[in-house]
This record gives structure tokens, C-alpha cells and sequence, in this order.
């Protein structure tokens, strides 16, 4: 049997308030040409599906296009829920979406009850895992313990007795989980949630012994765990931490006797990322910096002063600049300064503050713009006096 190992869609999200949909959509395009092109029996979908419990209506009509799709190809496809999904509403319309050859698993009740499908060498059993929260699954389960190993031990547990009835079938898992024998084995990404509130968020890999192949999610790099035990990672990257990691999926080839051979399928990169580092002049100057003019960018500048309008600056030469952090070479990131307010109006503090923040003054544009501010947040402008507090 042939899988398509893919996960953390995350639809509806933006990158630095850059919607990112136009590029969601051109990977369903690249992943329905993979299942052509590739004979892909199966696509497993493992988890955050959206980026939040309720998705924008564009995300729910990407998706719903997607399902449709893969529905009129030669694949089925299983779908299991993520920390960021809602259960209820990824999960509805399920059983009579089972008969269209649309497996969604997003509950309790169906832990341990298998996706049947079969190829030429008989019965492959897929388990899709829910995003078990220990806290929401210790008392239906009667869990001692609140932490995600014990919950997907459970869950395995119960895998392992509906598999133990099976002869001669092979068996997948879904899970959406942090799993690792130790943490420093995987690298996290900024855009990933941390899933440890609830309970102790590490699984180790042991928890899904037997299983033939398990197809996990939740941290968006991918990840080889053990031969059998995988992450796909998101399909785009959604920090600039993921800069460096090559996106796309797992195309798993499941044989007669249960081994597994992985391949990974890049996927397409819509806009590359780039992090450049160095002062603002420097950086617009740098003709070695001309590949850059088209990606995301992220600035790290080290300007002993911060520049003024650095980022409309960066902009006229990297359109596509979203992020600025400011670290002066030799200097620790400054704090922002307290307020001196007594006797002092509030025009004065806020110019007190540029100053501190940026070590010069405010150019005379500047303290006429911060004074028309300081008017406007006042009842009466007549009360913006030293000693007064301001309006």
C-alpha cells in the first residue's frame, strides 16, 4: 500500500499577518499531482487541519475543496484532529462521510476502531489518534495520571487489542503528539503551540510499538524518530525559524510482510524565507543580498541607534520585509525605559522615551506628531500641563 504522510495544514493562518490561503491552496494542487503522479493508495492527514477551533469561512471552503478532490481521485483519505482543530466541528457529518471514502476520526468513541482498507496483500488497519488532552480524557478513561504518554497509552492500548483480533493485518497509527526518547532529538518550531499545559507534554517513541508505521504530527519540521516513526512537518513554514527546514510530505511504501520504505516529496516553496543581520545601511547596499529582494525577510539589525522608519526604509528595497528586531552589536536588547512622570507633561515622558529607547532625540516632525497624539488622548488639551498628569 502506498501513503501520503502529511500534516499541520494549519488552513486560515497567517504569517506576520500575511494570509497565507493562496499558498495553502497551491499545496493541495502539488498534493492531488503526487497522488496522480505517484499511485498513492491512501492520504493520511495527521492533525491541525485549521489553525484555530473556528476557521475562517475561506479555510473551511479550501478544506471542503480539498476532501472533494481527493474524493474524485484514486486515494481515500484519513483525517484525525489537532490541538488547534475543534473536534466537534472537524469531526461532523463522519460516518456519512466513511462512505465516500472520507475517514475523519476526531473522538474518544472511536478510539481503537480502525479505518479498514485493503490492497493486493490483504487488510491494512489505520488507527487515526485524536489529539488526546490528558486533562479531557483522564476521567472517561480513568487515567491515574494526567500527562500525553499515558493518555496515548491508553489509546494504544486499545489499538493493540482490536489489532491482537486481527490475523494477517498490517497497522497504522495517526497520532498528533510531542514524541521523542529525548527532547533534544527534535528541533521545535516558534510557530508550533506548546501542548505541555495539561500535563507532561513528552511521548517516547515506545508508546507505539507494534504499530507498522506511525504517521505523526504536531511539530512542524519533519522528523525521522525511527524507521516506522515519522513526522511529515507542515507543508509551509509559519516562522522564521523554519527558514532552513525543507517542507512537504512522506510518500510510504507499506509492504506485504509490514515493512516500511519512506520517502520524502518536497513541496513547493511559495516564498522563500530569509533572516539578514547587520546595520540598516549595510543591508540595503549589500548587492550579495539581491537574491533576498523576494523573499519574506526578516531583519536583525545592529545599529548602535535605532534607525528611523527602518522597516519603510527595508521595504523599498525587500517588499516582502515582515519582521525587525533590533540588537546593537556589543549590547544587551534594551529594556523599555520606566517613565519619569512627576512634573513632567505628557508630552515631555513621551519624548523622554524616544530618547531612551533610541538614544537621540526626536526630530522636530517627531515631537509635533507625538504632541498631536498627546492632545487627542485628552479631554481637554488645556490639562496637558507639567505636574498635571495629562489629561
Amino acid at each position: 500500500m502506498r501513503i501520503l504522510h502529511t500534516s499541520d495544514w494549519h488552513l486560515g493562518r497567517s504569517f506576520h499577518r500575511v494570509g497565507m490561503l493562496d499558498h495553502q491552496a497551491a499545496y493541495v494542487d502539488h498534493l492531488l499531482a503526487v497522488v496522480e503522479a505517484e499511485d498513492v493508495d491512501v492520504v493520511l492527514l495527521s492533525g491541525d487541519v485549521y489553525d484555530r477551533a473556528l476557521p475562517p469561512v475561506d479555510a473551511v471552503r479550501l478544506f471542503d475543496e480539498a476532501l472533494a478532490r481527493l474524493c474524485a481521485s484514486r486515494a481515500s483519505v484519513v483525517v484525525s484532529s489537532g490541538n488547534h482543530d475543534s473536534a466537534q466541528r472537524l469531526g461532523f457529518g463522519s460516518r456519512v462521510m466513511d462512505a465516500a471514502g472520507v475517514f475523519v476520526r476526531t473522538g474518544l468513541e472511536r478510539v481503537g476502531e480502525p479505518v479498514l482498507l485493503e490492497d493486493r496483500y490483504g487488510p491494512v488497519a489505520v488507527h487515526p489518534l485524536p489529539y488526546l488532552d490528558p486533562e479531557s480524557v483522564r476521567e472517561p478513561w480513568g487515567l491515574l495520571h494526567r500527562s500525553h504518554e499515558m493518555a496515548l497509552g491508553e489509546a494504544m492500548g486499545r489499538v493493540r487489542k482490536d489489532l491482537a483480533g486481527r490475523r494477517r493485518t498490517r497497522s497504522v497509527v495517526m497520532a498528533h503528539a510531542f514524541v521523542a526518547d529525548v527532547e533534544a532529538r527534535v528541533q521545535v518550531s516558534d510557530s508550533e503551540r506548546d501542548i505541555s499545559v495539561g500535563g507532561v507534554s513528552l511521548v517516547p517513541t515506545s508508546v507505539f510499538d507494534g504499530a507498522d508505521y506511525v504517521a505523526l504530527g504536531h511539530l512542524h519540521g519533519r522528523h525521522t524518530l525511527t524507521d516506522r516513526v515519522r513526522y511529515s512537518g507542515s507543508p509551509l513554514a509559519y516562522s522564521f525559524s523554519e527558514r532552513d527546514q525543507t517542507k512537504g510530505s512522506w510518500l510510504v511504501d507499506l509492504a506485504a510482510d509490514g515493512s516500511v520504505d519512506a520517502e520524502f516529496v518536497p513541496a513547493p516553496v511559495p516564498r522563500r524565507l530569509a533572516r539578514l543581520e547587520g546595520e540598516l545601511e549595510d543591508l540595503l547596499a549589500d548587492p550579495a543580498l539581491a537574491a533576498d529582494e523576494d523573499a519574506f525577510v526578516q531583519a536583525v539589525l545592529t545599529d548602535p541607534v535605532r534607525p528611523v522608519q527602518a522597516m519603510e526604509r527595508l521595504r523599498r528595497r525587500f517588499p516582502h520585509a515582515l519582521s525587525l528586531v533590533f540588537a546593537p552589536v556589543g549590547e544587551p536588547m534594551a529594556e523599555v525605559p520606566r517613565a519619569r512622570t512627576e512634573g513632567r507633561s505628557d508630552h515631555q515622558v513621551t519624548l523622554d522615551f524616544v530618547r531612551e529607547l533610541r538614544g537621540a532625540e526626536a526630530g522636530e516632525a517627531e515631537a509635533a506628531l507625538l504632541q498631536q497624539a498627546v492632545d487627542a488622548c485628552c479631554h481637554d488639551r488645556e490639562l496637558d500641563h507639567a505636574g498635571g498628569g495629562g489629561g
